[in-house]
């Protein structure tokens, strides 16, 4: 692993720091439907990329245009994930063989995964045990001990880790680069491989997020007809979400739909699917 104080880096400690103190402030902030916490990603990262691209602003556009793109993971374990983009965009500036692909396919296929972790403990498991612990110390009499125990613990140790994640990431990022990426063929392995998992984690996110039912049943006489049990689902469990995702992908894709226009369009579907009774 190169060390990152050699006179070939392009980025200072003093770089990493200013980036990770405002990953640890803005991680969760300006989030929305369209990008989550792409805009904060982003935010984060600007500073890094007008040091890295400044003299090419073509360059520096493509990387903002990269990073504004929708993101979302558990924001303390997933300090990790901006530490390792802020290696690789250092690492493509230097003219490394990273391509822009291989940089957005790897927050893609890590941001899941941490996501589903860091919630599981931290979300999950840590902090209910520290509130458990803070209601304890207050719940009878209002000692203020309680609330004041979990701020001081859970910010301490939050940000802590967040800290330690962030230049762990980068740390990381830059080896695996200069390790694995001048190797051509193993890039495009990788890419795929990434890719792959990529699809995988947005086609979970859609299929357990994406409801769509048909409500209508066909009734003759004493028969009845559930149009969603009997068929669709026989068809494939989940068809009609899948359809609907691959619906709003090629409107956004191909159609060039704004997030406003495609949220007005469900909603209007929706409506008139309601008001027919058929969903």
């Amino acid at each position: 692993m190169k060390n990152r104080n050699q006179n070939d880096s392009l980025l200072t400690k003093k770089d990493i720091d200013k980036a990770a103190w405002s990953y640890i402030f803005f991680a969760q902030a300006t989030q929305n439907f369209e990008r989550m916490m792409g805009l904060a990603f982003c935010h984060v990262l600007e500073p890094i990329l007008k040091k890295l691209y400044g003299s090419d602003s073509d360059e520096y556009k493509k990387a903002l245009q990269r990073h504004m793109q929708f993101y979302n993971t558990e924001p303390q374990l997933g300090a990790l994930i901006p530490g390792i983009t802020i290696a690789m965009e250092e690492a493509r500036a230097k003219g490394e063989n990273i391509s822009e692909e291989l940089i957005v396919n790897t927050k893609n296929a890590l941001m899941g995964p941490f996501a589903g972790i860091g919630d599981s403990m931290l979300i999950g498991t840590y902090s209910p045990i520290l509130l458990s612990i803070a209601m304890s110390l207050c719940i009878h009499d209002g000692n203020p001990i309680g609330p004041l125990f979990f701020c001081i613990v859970w910010l301490t140790t939050v940000v802590g880790l967040q800290w330690f994640l962030f230049h762990k990431g980068y740390n990381m990022g830059i080896g695996a680069a200069n390790l694995f990426f001048t190797n051509k063929a193993l890039v495009d392995k990788i890419t795929t491989g990434l890719t792959m998992m990529g699809l995988i984690v947005i086609g979970g996110v859609a299929a357990t997020t994406v409801k769509a039912s048909v409500v209508f049943k066909y009734v003759n006489g004493d028969m009845a007809l559930s149009i969603q049990e009997q068929i669709f689902d026989k068809i494939m469990p989940g068809i009609l979400p899948l359809l609907l995702t691959l619906a709003v992908w090629y409107m956004m894709d191909k159609k060039k739909w704004s997030a406003t226009k495609i949220v007005l369009g469900i909603v209007i579907f929706a409506a008139v699917m309601v008001f027919l009774g058929i969903m």
